[in-house]
């Protein structure tokens, strides 16, 4: 009897770059925006043989009231200078960036990662994301409001647009002539010729095909459209659910997806957040964990966790008292600004707590501990390998992206104690098998397409 072949974890490094997730107080925090931070994380990350590190891009200064939230980013570097220095700094490791499709342009954003691309050999990735938020679109020419119809709408054809860019080079399209020795482009490469609602460009690209055919890209998609486009246009999914069987049934809902699109949906990647916990016992594990959550929630957190959905000033609510007794107010200018809403129904969620609260007599404080996430995988370094090994090999994805609460150090003890075990177990690569990023994540060079690539 032959059993088949483990399957192999996709890990992914992560350093946000908004969130409540950071111990800003922790007595081995160090800076959120210097380069030593990013390289520690990137270089652990490729010591762990991670197959890529993510970074994401906060385009705006979160505020409340008018004023910058206390625990905010402030000074986070551009995305794409960032990864082209660890490109200098890192050999094997892929170098994924949340890149903006609604501000940005399709020529310029596409010779910026293609340039990446070939800086590092071969190992870039974009991670598509739209904006929701006149607030943000302030600071861009563009300016302004995208309906989400919209956003999708523009992002699907920037996507493709870029994809023909990336696509105008032929593999062969530079020579060497025979009586000089230069290097000689062909005559047809780069020229590109975009005519849409969205873009109307031509002229000729700059930059020769990608090392992978490609960059690799990146979505995440919740919403029956998001899906949608990311089962069309994605290498990899970011996944909101990192429990099963809710993470099963999305994985299983984005291949049917993706196999209706006509692709082959083992090409397509799911690969969810994840945090984790270590500790001498479980029961150790767990106190940590606790700890850390009761660090995460400070009383400010807790405030504009709320204010978010009530839309309006909480400060006189005592944070160890019971819920606001008044309604939102979604007429208000918003209070909060520059932070992604994924509340649909401020009623109905306010709704929806107070029966919590209620159900299991809970203070706000307490509300929100119960309805933060929490560390998915938390024990002793066996407990968390096995936890993890288990999601994966029963198809909750195909991997996690893992962020520390600690920058830079948190990842040090997952690549230390619980790495080893996963290659034990035959889950995890011990050394890197592929030049690339997309050799490493086990997908193929896609096929050129775009109006003249066909012909050229």
């Amino acid at each position: 009897m032959t059993t088949s072949p483990r399957k192999q974890i996709i890990l992914a490094a992560y350093v946000g770059g908004v969130n409540e997730h950071t111990l800003w107080e922790h007595p081995d925090a160090g800076s959120q925006i210097a380069f030593d931070s990013f390289r520690h994380v990137a270089q652990t990350a490729e010591r762990g043989r991670f197959d890529y590190f993510f970074f994401a891009e906060g385009l705006a200064l979160r505020e409340r009231d008018g004023k910058v939230f206390d625990h905010d980013v402030a000074g986070r570097p551009d995305t794409l200078p960032v990864l082209a220095a660890l490109a200098g700094v890192t050999e094997h490791i892929g170098l994924v960036g949340t890149l903006n499709a609604t501000f940005n342009e399709p020529y310029e954003l596409a010779r910026q990662l293609l340039s990446l691309d070939h800086l590092s050999g071969g190992r870039a990735g974009w991670n598509v994301v739209t904006s929701w938020d006149a607030f943000t679109g302030q600071n861009f020419r563009r300016g302004g409001f995208l309906t989400r119809e919209e956003r999708y709408t523009r992002a699907e054809e920037f996507v493709s647009t870029v994809r023909e860019l990336w696509d105008s080079w032929a593999e062969d399209a530079i020579v060497a002539d025979k009586e000089t020795g230069e290097f000689l482009a062909d005559a047809s490469a780069g020229a590109f010729s975009h005519q849409g609602a969205q873009f109307d460009i031509e002229g000729r690209f700059t930059v020769p095909r990608s090392p992978q055919g490609n960059p690799i890209i990146v979505q995440a998609g919740v919403s029956p459209q998001g899906r949608d486009f990311a089962a069309a246009n994605s290498d990899l999914i970011f996944s909101p659910y990192s429990r099963l069987p809710e993470a099963r049934e999305f994985s299983q809902d984005i291949k049917a997806r993706a196999r209706a699109h006509g692709r082959n949906p083992d090409h397509l990647k799911i690969i969810p957040g994840a945090g984790f916990v270590i500790g001498d016992s479980l029961a150790d594990a767990e106190e940590k964990a606790r700890d850390i959550l009761e660090q995460q929630l400070t009383d400010r957190t807790v405030q504009v966790l709320l204010e978010q959905v009530w839309n309006r000033d909480l400060s006189a609510y005592d944070i160890d008292g019971p819920l606001p007794d008044v309604d939102p107010d979604p007429e208000a200018a918003p209070i909060i600004q520059g932070r992604a809403f994924i509340y649909q129904d401020r009623f109905e969620t306010v709704r929806k707590w107070r029966d919590l609260a209620d159900a299991k007599g809970l203070t706000i404080r307490g509300l929100a501990a119960e309805i933060s996430p929490r560390a998915q995988f938390i024990g002793t370094p066996a407990q968390v390998a096995e936890g993890l090994d288990d999601f994966i090999q029963n198809d909750g994805a195909d991997g996690v992206v893992l962020g520390g609460h600690v920058t830079p150090t948190g990842l040090d003890e997952f690549v230390d104690k619980v790495v080893p075990l996963l290659q034990e177990r035959g889950s995890l690569r011990t050394d890197y098998e592929g030049s690339t990023l997309r050799e490493n994540l086990g997908l193929p060079i896609p096929a050129r397409r775009g109006a003249l690539a066909a012909t050229a």
